[in-house]
């Protein structure tokens, strides 16, 4: 295959494109009229390229074809790529960036109580924590998982799902505007570990083949079998659940000692 064929969508989505395109624009702009720092941009960037990346390439169809790495592409959007955006505290030049009918329209929104109540149980610590961590067991749930892989507006539901709740998340546990307690926010990122680890483990460990979907649709890695598939899936979800957590909370650590 060209290189460059890598970087064509294997399903070309016209929302995640313009989503990626527009909010690019607005911090381009926004870093035109306040400073950041290199590392700010380094990370927004590579926050919001991962996402795109493995939405709108190649990697996407093999995501489609092998479990362990749509485990990858859920990884990068559920944790990865809304951690590296929430790092850069891009919210300024967000702000800066965002032209004035833009600005009207999100005071107006969430002006509006039934947003206003939204708003404030889904980002209390608690239900940040339950959410995070229903979302991804309900989507793997083999049931759900095999209807979502089969109908392309529920696997795109899915994968929007992911990216826009870790940017929930990781905004609240890693944004001190959010929550003033660095004790609250360490708090949040260790209870959503085992709750990962159990769930990674049950895939790891179960010896016989919970998602016959790839199977069906045809995998890619002829030599792999179905169960090595589902464990190296399963390992992926097992060690990054800690792995995020604590960089999170070194993090955070590092922020309140300076």
């Amino acid at each position: 295959m060209n290189p460059l064929q890598w970087l064509a969508p294997w399903e070309a989505s016209l929302s995640i494109a313009i989503v990626t395109a527009v909010t690019a624009i607005i911090f381009i702009r926004g870093c035109l009229r306040c400073q950041l720092l290199f590392r700010q941009k380094l990370y927004f960037g590579a926050g919001l390229l991962s996402l795109y990346v493995v939405t709108q390439t190649q990697i996407d169809y093999y995501a489609e074809h092998e479990f362990f790495v749509h485990q990858l592409q859920s990884l990068v959007l559920h944790h990865l790529g809304p951690f590296f955006i929430v790092l850069a505290c891009p919210k300024d030049a967000l702000s800066a960036g965002l032209p004035m009918a833009g600005k009207r329209l999100i005071r107006w929104v969430s002006g509006q109580k039934p947003v206003q109540c939204a708003i404030k149980v889904l980002f209390h610590p608690v239900a940040a924590v339950i959410v995070f961590v229903g979302l991804l067991a309900f989507w793997l749930l083999p049931s759900v998982h095999f209807i979502a892989m089969l109908d392309w507006r529920l696997y795109r539901l899915m994968n929007w799902s992911m990216a826009v709740n870790g940017l929930m998340f990781w905004g609240l546990a890693l944004n001190p505007d959010s929550i003033r307690s660095p004790g609250s926010r360490i708090a949040m990122m260790l209870a959503v570990v085992p709750p990962q680890i159990l769930i990674g483990a049950l895939i790891f460990f179960t010896p016989h083949e919970l998602y016959p979907i790839y199977t069906l649709c045809g995998r890619t890695f002829t030599g792999m079998s179905p169960i090595t598939d589902q464990q190296i899936g399963g390992l992926i979800l097992w060690m990054n659940a800690a792995m995020m957590s604590v960089i999170g909370i070194l993090i955070v650590i590092r922020k309140e000692l300076r």
